[in-house]
């Protein structure tokens, strides 16, 4: 794709008008059909841009980054070029689109919700340039929108955390409130209450992806509460509340990667999104010609696209990976209904309180 120079005004002009700052270049044509062009050395470029907890979060960016590596290292480094650029803070994510349109990205990847705005409006500007965002729906021909069942990988983790506790107290750490987390929140929640009606649950958000500090002072402050299990959705954050595990011997769950490598005997599950598979098929898609701008694709839990991590056998015993297994099963075809939000996870239980309602009557006329 030849973008003009001139044109990069253009969005400069747009996006200093909202409260975002930064200059673009662009075509005019609609992308909802794929008409990638190689660069004139035959190569296909793609940039992802990080959100504020950079490319080695041990979370989220970091999966979507090796997303891309694992593409060209399949597709060869001939034929596929990638790159990231880190923002720092919110207003870097206008100027680091410009800086990626302007070297003509075949695909331009925005990781996580925060990057929405900034991808909208250059998406809107520039409909010859290709994006995707994750964790986001933008509702433009040349965007395709990578979205997870976080409450159903939760869930499980939930599930897991619920069995394991052995104080009966389970706590989650989030990061910046949002729809994300917020599946996140409920998610985990209720399959802690799932499999422990008497767990105590206990939630904060931080307001942060990046304050390491914060995460672990949040996550000792849950310990001395008598919480011996916590799941922290918050990006590098997270890393924080695991070292507070390991100092206090306390039981950690991983989020969007398997995360056991960073305490091996502390974190028991970790709620995993295949951000790198589907980032690395996508660049594939791309490659082959397939990249279907305006498309939605939800990764679910039948197709792999969430669950817990691998080395969960490690700190879990059988019994209970037989039980997650199943509660899985169950989510697969519908049988449990999990919630993404409070009014579901308050709706779900009302149903759940009459449906126990009605079996004790049942019980006491027999």
């Amino acid at each position: 794709m030849k973008l003009k120079k001139f044109m990069a005004l253009g969005l400069a002009t747009v996006l200093t008008s909202s409260m975002l700052v930064g200059c673009s270049n662009g075509g005019s044509e609609n992308s909802s059909e794929d008409t990638s062009k190689k660069t004139d050395d035959g190569i296909i470029k793609i940039g992802m841009i990080t959100d504020t907890g950079g490319v080695n979060d041990e979370s989220f960016n970091q999966s979507a980054w090796k997303g891309l590596q694992d593409a060209q290292k399949e597709i060869g480094e001939d034929k596929l070029e990638v790159k990231y650029l880190e923002s720092k803070q919110d207003s870097d994510y206008a100027p680091n689109i410009e800086t990626f349109v302007d070297e003509e990205m075949d695909l331009i990847i925005g990781v996580g919700f925060k990057l929405k705005p900034a991808i909208e409006e250059a998406a809107g500007s520039f409909p010859e340039q290709k994006f995707a965002i994750i964790d986001e729906v933008v509702n433009k021909d040349n965007v395709v929108s990578l979205l997870y069942e976080d409450h159903v990988s939760s869930y499980l983790a939930g599930l897991v955390a619920g069995k394991m506790t052995e104080t009966n107290k389970v706590g989650f750490i989030g990061g910046v409130k949002g729809p994300v987390l917020e599946r996140f929140r409920w998610g985990f929640r209720a399959g802690v209450e799932a499999a422990n009606p008497e767990a105590e649950y206990i939630d904060q958000y931080v307001e942060s992806f990046t304050d390491v500090a914060k995460g672990k002072s949040t996550a000792n402050q849950m310990h001395s509460q008598g919480v011996d299990v916590i799941l922290t959705a918050a990006g590098a954050v997270g890393t924080g509340a695991i070292e507070a595990a390991k100092e206090n011997n306390k039981k950690a769950v991983g989020v969007d990667q398997d995360q056991n490598y960073l305490a091996p005997d502390n974190v028991i599950t970790s709620a995993m999104k295949n951000i790198d598979i589907s980032v690395a098929n996508l660049a594939k898609e791309l490659v082959n010609g397939n990249f279907k701008g305006g498309e939605t694709i939800v990764n679910t839990l039948e197709m792999g696209g969430v669950g817990i991590a691998p080395t969960t056998n490690k700190n879990v015993q059988p019994d209970i990976l037989e039980f997650v297994n199943e509660q899985a099963e169950k989510i697969k075809s519908g049988e449990i209904k999990v919630p993404q939000t409070e009014e579901e996870y308050n709706e779900l239980n009302k149903e759940k309180t009459s449906e126990d309602k009605t079996e004790e009557t049942s019980e006491t006329k027999e």
